[in-house]
C-alpha cells in the first residue's frame, strides 16, 4: 500500500466515499455543468460579436476553423482523459504516490503535443485552410483567427484544460470549473474591447482571436497558482522529483487517452465534412450551419458537465470495488442528462428563430439556420447516451471498447450518412443525418454496455464464490 497524501485528498475521499450519490455528483457535477455553459457561451462570443458585422464572410472565417480548434481539445483528452480517469482509479486504489508521478507526466506530455501542433499549423497553415474548404473571401479572416488561437494559444489552451481535468480527477471539482470559467469570462469581456475599440474596422476576428487567446493564458496561469497553493495536499504536480511513473500506468493513460482523443479527431472529421458538403450549396448555408453547430451545444455542454463530473466517482468505485455506489452514481447521471436533452428539444423547436437572430440579423442565414436547428435539435438525447457510455468506459479504464464504440459512430454510422443522405436528399439530408446516424448508435452503444457489464457482474460473483 502506497502513502496517501494528507489532509487535501483525504477529505475530498468523502466525496467518492461517504456522501449520499445524489449529493456527491451534485458537488461533481454542478461546478463542471457551469464551467461548461461558460465555454460554450465564450465560444459562441466569438460568434456572436463577428455576427454585429453582419458579414456572413467572417462568420464563415471564424466557423470553419472549429474543428482545427478542436484538434487542441482532443490533444489534452489524451493526458487528461487518460490521466485523469487514472488518477481517480489510483487513488480509489490508495495509490497516491502512483498518481502524482502520473500528474507530471500527464502534464508536460500535453505541453509537448501542443507546441508540435502549434508549430506545424504555423508552417502549414494555407493548404489546410485551403483543404478546409477557406475561399478567397474567407481565407484572411480564418488565417487571423487560426493565428491567434492556434499558433499562439496552443500550449496554454491544452494545459489549462488538463489541469482542470486532473484537478477534478481529485475531487476538486470547483477549482477545475473556477479555472474554465475564469477564461471565458475573460473572452466575453475582451471579444468587444479589442474588435470595437482597439483595433480599426476590418479586423474583427484578429480582435476576437487576440481576446481568445489571452483569455487562455489568464486560465492556464490560474490553474499554475492553484497547483502551487495546493501542491503539499494535493496529487496533482508539477514536480517530477517523486519519479516516473510505471510502465503499467503510462500504458494506462494512453490507453484511455488515444482512443478519448481519435473519438475526439473522428468528431471534428465529420464537423469538416459537414463544412465541406454544405459550402458547396452557398457561404450562407455555411454561415447558418455554423451558427446551430454552436447552438446547438448548450444541452450537449451540459450533457459533457454530466459525464465529466460523474467520471471521478465511477472510476474512483469502479476501482475501490464499490460497485453498487457505481451504479447507482451512473443511473443519477444519466437521468439528469436526458431530462436536460429532452428540455432542450422543447426550448429549441418554439424559439429556434429568436435565438439564430441573436447571433446574425441577415434574413436568408436566419432562415436557412432555424430549419436547420430544428432538425439537429432532435438528436440531442441519442448524442447524448452516445458519449455518456463512452464516458463511462473511459472510466473504467477500458480503453479498447471506447474506442469501439467511437469509431463506430463516427465512420460507421455518422459520416457515410452524411454522404448517403446528402446524394439522396440534398442540403437538408446533411442536418437530419446526426439524428438517424446516432440512433443506431444508441442500440449499438447499449447492447455493448449491456453485454460488459453482465460479464463484469459474473466475474465477481465467481470471484467471491472462489473467495
Amino acid at each position: 500500500m502506497e502513502k496517501t497524501v494528507r489532509n487535501g485528498d483525504e477529505d475530498k475521499r468523502r466525496i467518492f466515499e461517504e456522501l449520499p450519490v445524489p449529493q456527491a455528483l451534485r458537488t461533481m457535477v454542478i461546478p463542471t455543468i457551469i464551467s461548461q455553459i461558460i465555454v460554450l457561451i465564450y465560444n459562441m462570443a466569438d460568434t456572436f460579436y463577428v455576427g454585429r458585422t453582419n458579414d456572413p464572410y467572417m462568420v464563415a472565417g471564424v466557423s470553419l476553423i472549429l474543428p482545427v480548434f478542436n484538434i487542441l481539445i482532443c490533444l489534452a483528452g489524451l493526458a487528461g482523459v487518460g490521466g485523469g480517469t487514472l488518477i481517480s482509479r489510483l487513488m480509489g486504489e490508495h495509490r497516491d504516490d502512483e498518481a502524482r508521478r502520473v500528474s507530471w507526466f500527464c502534464l508536460y506530455i500535453s505541453a509537448a503535443m501542443a507546441l508540435a501542433y502549434a508549430l506545424l499549423m504555423a508552417l502549414f497553415m494555407e493548404p489546410l485552410l485551403l483543404a478546409l474548404g477557406a475561399s478567397d473571401s474567407i481565407y484572411i479572416y480564418a488565417r487571423q483567427y487560426v493565428f491567434c488561437v492556434i499558433v499562439l494559444g496552443a500550449v496554454p489552451t491544452v494545459l489549462s484544460n488538463v489541469m482542470s481535468n486532473l484537478v477534478r480527477s481529485t475531487g476538486m471539482s470547483k477549482e477545475a470549473s473556477i479555472g474554465i470559467t475564469l477564461g471565458g469570462l475573460l473572452n466575453i469581456g475582451l471579444d468587444p474591447l479589442f474588435m470595437f475599440v482597439l483595433l480599426p474596422r476590418g479586423y474583427e476576428v484578429l480582435g476576437v482571436g487576440i481576446a481568445t487567446f489571452l483569455s487562455n493564458c489568464c486560465a492556464c496561469l490560474y490553474f499554475f497558482t492553484v497547483l502551487y497553493r495546493s501542491r503539499k495536499r494535493t496529487v496533482v504536480t508539477f514536480d517530477m522529483r517523486s519519479g516516473m511513473p510505471s510502465k503499467n500506468s503510462i500504458g494506462s493513460i494512453f490507453f484511455v487517452g488515444i482512443p478519448a482523443s481519435i473519438t475526439s479527431l473522428l468528431f471534428d472529421l465529420d464537423y469538416v465534412i459537414v463544412d465541406k458538403l454544405m459550402v458547396t450549396y452557398s457561404e450562407v448555408s455555411l454561415a447558418a450551419i455554423g451558427i446551430v453547430l454552436k447552438v446547438e451545444r448548450l444541452p450537449l455542454n451540459v450533457g459533457i458537465g454530466i459525464g465529466q463530473g460523474m467520471m471521478p466517482l465511477v472510476a474512483y468505485n469502479y476501482a475501490s470495488g464499490n460497485h453498487k455506489r457505481m451504479d447507482d452514481t451512473i443511473k443519477t447521471a444519466r437521468i439528469l442528462g436526458l431530462a436536460v436533452a429532452l428540455g432542450s428539444i422543447v426550448l429549441y423547436e418554439l424559439f429556434a428563430p429568436y435565438i439564430i437572430r441573436f447571433f446574425i440579423s441577415d434574413p436568408e442565414t436566419v432562415g436557412i439556420a432555424t430549419n436547420f436547428l430544428r432538425a439537429r435539435v432532435l438528436a440531442t438525447p441519442l448524442m447524448f447516451m452516445s458519449f455518456f457510455t463512452v464516458y463511462l468506459f473511459q472510466a473504467f479504464g477500458k480503453g479498447n471498447i471506447a474506442l469501439f464504440l467511437g469509431v463506430t459512430r463516427w465512420l460507421v454510422f455518422n459520416i457515410p450518412m452524411l454522404f448517403i443522405l446528402n446524394a439522396l436528399v440534398g442540403m437538408y439530408g446533411i442536418v437530419w443525418a446526426q439524428v438517424t446516424a446516432d440512433s443506431l448508435t444508441v442500440i449499438m452503444s447499449l447492447i455493448v454496455y449491456g453485454r460488459y457489464k453482465r460479464r463484469s457482474f459474473n466475474h465477481i460473483r465467481q470471484q467471491r464464490h472462489t473467495s
